[in-house]
């Protein structure tokens, strides 16, 4: 019996999610000048990124999680969210920015700016790395977008399928249509 492997396509390279960091941390830096920031990210798929975006800022930011989902183990978002941690730092009064890995269809972000703005925030804003507006489901604002991808389900820095492909370092296209196999840097 032959092996088969999922097929990832790289379509963002880590060079050019390094760069696109630097520029959003540059317009960010610029925004709350002199002001403190609260970092808010959404577990699981946003701690790569929010990991590197806080160091590329110069200012004094605050870091908290939440956790919460619509998607489960597939690659269609249900709608439904499952909320499962909250977050510890009190934001009443202070600048929010939500890091977000991938915006797709709304839902989750949406829920989320709610509950958040019912905290007594200053602002709440969202920055992510990826943009998928055309399966937009809800109105949303993202005020801070790394790249615009139109199509394919993307693994990859911090984007999974399965709880799978996370560490990859660039983001890339999946075809899981055959049975996942571990990553080799030798692979792409």
């Amino acid at each position: 019996m032959s092996e088969t492997r999922d097929e990832l396509i790289e379509i963002i390279s880590k060079d050019e999610i390094d760069n696109k960091i630097k520029a959003l941390a540059d317009q960010i830096n610029r925004d709350y000048s002199g002001q403190e920031l609260i970092l808010i990210g959404i577990l699981k798929g946003a701690f790569i990124f929010l990991a590197d975006l806080a160091r590329a800022l110069n200012m004094p930011v605050k870091i908290d999680f939440v956790r919460l989902s619509s998607y489960g183990s597939g690659t269609d978002s249900s709608g439904r969210i499952t909320f499962s941690k909250d977050i510890e730092l009190d934001i009443g009064g202070k600048h929010v920015l939500v890091v977000e890995d991938i915006v797709d269809t709304g839902y989750t972000l949406k829920y989320l700016k709610d509950v958040l703005a019912l905290k007594g925030p200053l602002s709440v804003k969202v920055c992510c790395l990826i943009d998928k507006r055309e399966r937009r489901k809800v109105e949303v604002d993202v005020d801070y977008v790394g790249f615009d991808v139109p199509r394919g389900f993307l693994v990859g820095y911090g984007l999974d399928y399965n709880e799978q492909y996370r560490n990859l370092p660039g983001i890339f296209h999946l075809n899981p249509s055959y049975e996942p196999k571990a990553y080799t840097p030798s692979d792409r």
